[in-house]
């Protein structure tokens, strides 16, 4: 069995301010398996940022004990550095310098020889679709090309584990889905994604597990599956042929709100595949005939809103 790429217990982070001590992190703990995206939520002031700053080693924490990519965090920060990557939500690519420039900026600063970094620069180039605009200075790019470099900057040293804070803010949905596309590539090759987003269906679609922190404290960890079943509002919908068989489903269900007009049954409560196959054995035990069935769950903003009790507008 690997080690996690992140694994943190009791994890504690406070401040002074001129009303006290204020409590950012009150004891979390998060495992983060390895080759997964993991998908970290919460309102304002939730402790998200202080959270990646501890495990990217830009701060210290006050209590806790953490490993990243299997090293101790408080005793081998410099090991922890050269295993990781980070991708800020504000880009890192000086925009004076042409794509390959800021690509061998920083092979320079990974200690590359000349050879490698022109070589690994090259290959980045390529793989995230900048190879003709290596020699344009990147104040030329546009939003999504910044980002796919921005990107491409953190490979260069070819780190075991990412942090991308809010990777996609600002671009439209097409670069969007660009940029998800390469991070799934990243983790099928074997890189661990730490992603922090104001977009909850960001984590929705790449997320393999999902941890909701508010005031300092996990409050919820899971699948996306998993959290939207933990709050009311799933239903399946089903729909028949005619008023006989919609009548008859009601009946033999016991439940559900029957809409005659478009001959559909609402059916409210667990959406979990037992549940679904349980009702499906009721209705052909009756050889009551489906034309068709839909299954609809809570998204996960309607997890933020119920869970935290703020908007989403908040999960900034």
């Amino acid at each position: 069995m690997t080690n996690p790429a992140i694994a943190a217990r009791g994890l504690r982070k406070s401040y002074r301010d001129k009303n006290g001590e204020k409590v950012v992190l009150d004891g979390i703990d998060l495992t983060v398996p390895e080759g997964t995206i993991f998908s970290l939520l919460g309102p304002n002031g939730a402790g998200k940022t202080t959270t990646v700053q501890i495990l990217s080693t830009l701060i210290r924490a006050d209590g806790g004990t953490v490993r990243v990519a299997g090293y101790d965090l408080a005793r081998q920060a410099d090991d922890v550095r050269g295993a990781i990557g980070v991708t800020g939500q504000y880009s890192a690519v000086d925009k004076l310098l042409t794509g390959e420039e800021n690509l061998l900026l920083m092979a320079d600063l990974r200690h590359l020889s000349r050879r490698d970094g022109r070589r690994r620069a090259a290959e980045l180039l390529d793989r995230f679709d900048l190879a003709d605009a290596g020699r344009k200075p990147a104040g030329t790019y546009s939003g999504g090309m910044r980002r796919r470099l921005d990107l491409a900057m953190t490979l260069v040293g070819d780190p075991r584990l990412i942090f991308l804070d809010e990777p996609t803010t600002g671009l439209d949905p097409r670069s969007r889905r660009t940029m998800w596309g390469i991070v799934r590539e990243l983790v099928a090759g074997g890189v661990t994604v730490f992603l922090t987003t104001q977009y909850l269906e960001e984590a929705d679609e790449l997320a393999d597990r999902i941890a909701l922190l508010d005031r300092g404290r996990l409050i919820a960890e899971g699948t996306a599956g998993e959290l939207k079943r933990l709050i009311p509002g799933g239903h399946i919908e089903l729909a028949f042929a005619d008023a006989g068989l919609l009548d008859a489903a009601r009946t033999a269900l016991g439940a559900g709100i029957a809409d005659p007009e478009a001959l559909t049954l609402q059916v409210p409560g667990d959406v979990g595949v037992r549940a679904i196959r349980e009702l499906l054995t009721v209705l052909d035990e009756r050889s009551i005939d489906i034309a068709e069935m839909s299954v609809h769950t809570p998204d996960l903003d309607d997890v933020f809103l119920t869970l935290t009790g703020r908007q989403k507008e908040n999960a900034r």
